[in-house]
């Protein structure tokens, strides 16, 4: 019986263990949480690249659902100040951002499956593709602008 009794109280630890993991799986704000620096470049239209130095803060709220971001980027010319609050439902993304440096706002949607995230900002005067990447202590961020001087960012950051 005590063996049994082992087995079944293991078997349920298991069983949660997995749940748990899945349902973080699910929740892809989780992953991101905390802190990062890092850098990468900015491409112009005229084909000029600039690096740029990045610092982002995640902060995970809810049930991991909610996401609020900062991200601040600078190179010799260029500042990037970024912020956005997020929700996550069922797969799908959607929220507002906005951007302090440029004075722009806009809503952002789009949707989260395990380690990526990929969406699409838009604002009255621009629009993004935007897709982030995280591998455990390693995140990868492109960002697509249309109707910018600014053609393509591209950014890799490391947890601090």
């Amino acid at each position: 019986m005590r063996v049994s009794s082992l087995a079944t109280t293991t078997t349920v630890l298991t069983a949660l263990i997995v749940a748990g993991a899945a349902h973080a799986a699910m929740l892809p704000f989780r992953a991101i949480a905390g802190s990062w620096a890092g850098g990468g470049t900015l491409s112009m239209q005229n084909g000029e690249q600039q690096r740029l130095r990045c610092r982002a803060a995640y902060d995970v709220g809810g049930d991991g659902d909610q996401l609020r971001l900062n991200i601040r980027c600078a190179s010799d010319s260029y500042n990037i100040d970024l912020s956005s609050e997020v929700a996550y439902r069922s797969g799908a993304i959607s929220g507002q951002w906005s951007e302090a440096s440029h004075n722009a706002t806009g809503t952002i949607e789009g949707h989260a499956a395990g380690e990526r995230i990929e969406a699409q900002a838009r604002g009255q005067t621009f629009s993004a593709g935007l897709a982030l990447t995280t591998r455990g202590n390693r995140q990868v961020i492109s960002i697509r602008p249309a109707g910018t001087e600014v053609t393509d960012v591209s950014l890799e950051m490391r947890r601090r």
